[in-house]
């Protein structure tokens, strides 16, 4: 890996890391399952996908069941989850018939898995959003955000400072502070994330797609979100590396590691009210998938089955919902335009 220069701040060293065509992370590997580095929810149990086509199909009636609309998966991993949801809205023919699916995906490596699972049903790959045209459209990502790029801001003796990462002679990396202008920063993001805060997280690309979306969804439409994060007022460093499900160095494993953070919802909240969007409601996975009926879907799958298949179908369920595991670390926020009123899971 060449860098051509001794000194870059943290976004730009995560989006190499990750996003290099040659050795990024999400461009030569697929990173998804348990062989793979870490697990996501489509691919634990099938209940999930399901509880999300019934979410789906519920707004979309709520449109007063409109004739065109888009389903826009942001990032589709190894394409389980729209897999598992296309045959799930086979069960509701009129909306079947309405629906276009659409992957935005950046990775032409886990754009092939996906093409090859995904073979059977009609399916539109998109690079950038700007494809989509104004209208119908309902976007899902589900660990989408958390694998953008990050910026962090750290305050020290009353002076903001920003993380870049430093190459010796030897390529040698590390952490160093610069000074910052926040206010610049606070410009671009629309409002003052410094306010009470000593550590800032936060995303320009997540910014960006937040911006493009909001112009998607003005009319009609959504963006659910799911990922990993929390609900506090004060910011922290949530910057991770993860390897084969475990922590790994983050300068050190270069383009081999996931590199992640947790949202702060809060914030994003206050993103999208600047953008004129409706925040409908943040809640846990736990409780959301509970509220669309997970725990009556896995009795009926259940029924009949024999013991070994009944016990496997619960403890997947018990590590999407369980407290201690993905239940409540996985957080559901809806977004939509001022217009619409949609509770359902919140």
């Amino acid at each position: 890996m060449s860098f051509n220069k001794y000194l870059i701040p943290l976004d730009e060293f995560i989006n190499r890391a990750l996003y290099n065509p040659k050795n990024g992370f999400y461009m030569k590997k697929n990173p998804f399952g348990e062989k793979g580095d870490f697990i996501t929810s489509p691919n634990i149990s099938i209940l999930f996908s399901e509880m999300l086509s019934v979410w789906t199909v519920s707004f979309w009636q709520n449109l007063k069941c409109p004739k065109k609309i888009n389903l826009i998966e942001l990032g589709s991993g190894n394409g389980q989850m729209i897999y598992d949801m296309i045959n799930s809205f086979k069960n509701f023919p009129k909306f079947y018939k309405s629906c276009k699916f659409i992957i935005l995906e950046k990775s032409p490596h886990l754009k092939k898995i996906q093409k090859k699972k995904l073979k059977n049903f009609k399916v539109k790959w998109i690079k950038n959003l700007n494809e989509i045209n104004k209208g119908n459209n309902i976007f899902i990502a589900n660990e989408f955000f958390d694998a953008l790029p990050i910026k962090q801001f750290f305050k020290l003796n009353n002076k903001w400072f920003e993380r870049f990462i430093k190459f010796d002679k030897n390529k040698n990396k590390s952490f160093v502070n610069i000074n910052s202008n926040i206010k610049k920063i606070e410009k671009k993001i629309g409002f003052k994330i410094s306010n009470n805060q000593k550590t800032i997280e936060y995303s320009p690309a997540a910014l960006e797609y937040l911006k493009n979306i909001s112009k998607k969804i003005n009319n009609n439409g959504a963006l659910l979100i799911i990922d990993y994060g929390y609900l506090e007022d004060s910011m922290k460093d949530t910057l991770l590396a993860i390897r084969k499900h475990k922590i790994s160095n983050l300068l050190n494993e270069f383009g081999n590691s996931d590199i992640t953070y947790k949202l702060n919802f809060k914030i994003l909240k206050k993103i999208t009210n600047n953008l004129k969007l409706k925040c409908q409601g943040i809640t846990t996975q736990r409780n959301f998938l509970t509220y669309l009926g997970i725990h009556q879907r896995a009795e009926i799958i259940s029924r009949g089955l024999p013991f070994s298949k009944k016990a496997d179908i619960y403890y997947r369920l018990k590590r999407l919902i369980d407290k201690n595991q993905m239940g409540d670390l996985f957080k559901v926020m809806l977004v939509t335009n001022k217009k619409i009123n949609f509770k359902l899971g919140f």
